[in-house]
C-alpha cells in the first residue's frame, strides 16, 4: 500500500500516515451548501447573461457576453462535478481503498480539479484581452471578433486546459490522494522527482500568468476609457464599456484574492521540493479559498449590472441627501448631451453660457 508505482494503488501512499483530519458531518454539510449555492448562483447568472446576449447579439458587447457565459458555465460544471465527487467521498467516510481500487475516481477528480481551476482563470484573461481590443482597436474588434471567432477562442481555451489536466495521465503519473483524504491533485507530499515539481510549478505559473494578463489588459482598457472621456467629454456609446470594465475588475479582484493562496502554496511546494513546510491544514484552507472563486464569479454579473448599479446610486444619493440627477453615463445614447457638447465646442467663448439655456429647452 505504500508503493506509488503500482497503477492500481498509485494514490494510496498518503493514506498510511494521515495527520490532517476533517469532521465528517460538518464537512459534508458545508460541501453540500457550497455546491448548492454555487449551482444556483451560476444558473441565475447564466439566465441573466443569455438574456443580455439576445439583446446585444449584433453589437460589440456580444463577444464579451459570450465569453462571460462560458466562464459561468465552466464554474457551474465545476461545482456540479467536483462537488458531487467530494460529497460522495465524505459520505463514504473517505475510504478510498474500498471504492477506488483502480485509482480511476482519483484520476477523474484530479483532472477535474486542474481543469476547473485553470479554465476560469484563462477565460478571465481572455475576456480582459477581448475588452482591451474592443476599446483600443474598435474597427479590428468589429471585423475580427465575431461570434464564430469567440466560440473558437472558447474551444481553444478549454482544450488547452484539458491538455494541462491530462498531462500527468499521458506521462503515466497518477494523481495523488491528498493528506486530508478528501480530494486528489498533483503530488504535494515528499516531492522529490523533477516531474512532480514541474506539474506544481506549471499550474502555479499558468495561474499567475492569467492573472497578470488580466491586470495588464484591464489597466490599459481603463486608462484608454478615461482618456477618451476626459478628452472628448462625450459619454455617447461608452456606458457599456464602463459596465464591462467594472465587471472585469471585480472578476480580477475576486480571482486574485481567492486563488493567490493556493497558487502560492503550490509554487512553494514545487520550489522547496521535499523540504516544504506546508501543512495539510494550510493546503486545505487555500483550496477552500479557491473554491469561493466559483461562488463569487456569478455574483459579479448578478450585482454589477447597469440597472442594479443605477438603483444603488439613487439609494446612496438619497440616503446622503444628494439630489439625484439624470444619469447620462448609463445612457447608450444621449442626444441632449451630444447637442450640448457640440454647441459648446462650436460657439464663441463669450457666448457659451448664454446659449446653454435655449439648448437645454431644445433637448427637452
Amino acid at each position: 500500500m505504500n508503493s506509488s508505482k503500482s497503477p492500481g494503488l498509485a494514490g494510496f501512499g498518503v493514506l498510511k500516515n494521515t495527520t490532517c483530519h476533517t469532521e465528517k458531518k460538518i464537512s459534508v454539510f458545508f460541501s453540500i451548501i457550497f455546491m448548492t449555492v454555487g449551482i444556483l448562483s451560476n444558473s441565475l447568472a447564466i439566465v441573466i447573461l443569455m438574456k443580455a446576449y439576445q439583446r446585444f447579439r449584433q453589437k460589440s458587447k456580444a463577444s464579451f457576453l459570450l465569453l462571460a457565459s462560458g466562464l459561468v458555465v465552466t464554474d457551474l460544471f465545476g461545482h456540479l462535478i467536483n462537488g458531487a465527487i467530494a460529497v460522495f467521498v465524505y459520505a463514504s467516510d473517505k475510504d478510498w481503498i474500498r471504492f477506488n481500487q483502480s485509482n480511476i475516481l482519483c484520476s477523474v477528480f484530479g483532472i477535474c480539479m486542474v481543469f476547473f481551476g485553470l479554465c476560469p482563470l484563462f477565460l478571465g484573461s481572455v475576456m480582459a484581452v477581448e475588452r482591451c481590443i474592443g476599446v483600443t482597436k474598435p474597427i479590428f474588434h468589429s471585423t475580427k471578433m465575431t461570434s464564430r471567432h469567440v466560440k473558437m477562442m472558447l474551444t481553444m481555451v478549454c482544450l488547452f486546459a484539458v491538455l494541462i489536466a491530462l498531462l500527468p495521465i499521458l506521462r503515466f503519473r497518477a494523481y495523488q490522494i491528498q493528506a486530508s483524504r478528501t480530494w486528489c491533485f498533483y503530488k504535494t507530499e515528499h516531492v522529490e522527482d523533477w516531474e512532480d515539481r514541474f506539474y506544481l510549478l506549471l499550474f502555479s505559473c499558468l495561474g499567475f500568468l492569467a492573472l497578470a494578463i488580466s491586470f495588464l489588459c484591464n489597466a490599459v482598457t481603463g486608462i484608454t476609457l478615461l482618456r477618451v472621456k476626459f478628452k472628448s467629454q462625450q459619454r455617447q456609446g461608452r456606458s457599456h464599456h464602463f459596465e464591462m470594465i467594472i465587471q472585469l475588475l471585480a472578476i480580477m479582484c475576486v480571482s486574485c484574492i481567492c486563488w493567490s493562496p493556493f497558487l502560492v502554496t503550490m509554487a512553494r511546494i514545487g520550489i522547496n521540493e521535499g523540504r516544504s513546510k506546508e501543512t495539510c491544514e494550510t493546503i486545505l484552507f487555500a483550496l477552500r479559498m479557491a473554491t469561493w472563486n466559483q461562488i463569487l464569479d456569478p455574483w459579479v454579473y448578478i450585482l454589477l449590472r447597469k440597472a442594479v448599479l443605477k438603483n444603488l446610486y439613487k439609494i446612496t444619493s438619497g440616503c446622503c441627501g444628494v439630489h439625484v440627477i439624470n444619469l447620462h453615463m448609463w445612457e447608450l445614447s444621449s442626444i441632449k448631451n451630444s447637442l450640448k457638447v457640440a454647441a459648446i465646442s462650436e460657439s464663441p467663448a463669450s457666448s457659451k453660457q448664454i446659449n446653454l439655456q435655449p439648448l437645454s429647452s431644445m433637448g427637452q
